[in-house]
């Protein structure tokens, strides 16, 4: 849903508040002299908002010639797959995941949609920056990794 608001001049990071307090998933904010063009332009930005949630890492999905993803499942007992995330890792962190995926091999979440995976024994956390207010992750982040 769009929600058109009347344009407010200046005071952009209080207004992008309002609008996170809101749970409204971002903003657009523009040039007062711009006109609407499609694509992407310096002129019209969209300002998404984010929150960062701790999944299990549940596997990592390597494919030539694209970058890894980690998968991410639910913490609790269902252990349900939310999706994939980008690995934005420090070396120290990345080199940990992967010695978890060459030390052994884990069940797949119960609920998956998703076939190929290396996946792992649930052991590693995961803080996942995505798009706030989603049922599966959006536009993710894995941040960081921390032992369970």
């Amino acid at each position: 849903m769009i929600q058109y608001s009347h344009h407010v001049v200046g005071g952009g990071a209080d207004f992008y508040a309002a609008v996170d307090r809101m749970g409204l998933e971002g903003m657009v904010s523009k040039r007062p002299d711009s006109v609407y063009r499609s694509g992407d332009t310096e002129a019209w930005l969209k300002i998404k908002c984010y929150e960062e949630i701790e999944y299990e890492v549940a596997g990592v999905q390597r494919k030539p010639g694209s970058a890894p993803l980690a998968l991410m499942a639910t913490r609790d007992a269902e252990r349900r797959y939310v999706g994939s995330a980008n690995i934005a890792l420090t070396k120290a962190m990345r080199e940990r995941l992967y010695q978890r995926v060459q030390e052994g091999k884990g069940a797949p979440p119960k609920v998956i949609g998703k076939t190929t995976g290396e996946w792992i024994k649930p052991s590693l956390v995961g803080r996942v920056k995505t798009l706030k207010r989603e049922d599966k992750l959006r536009h993710a982040t894995l941040r960081v990794i921390r032992e369970e």
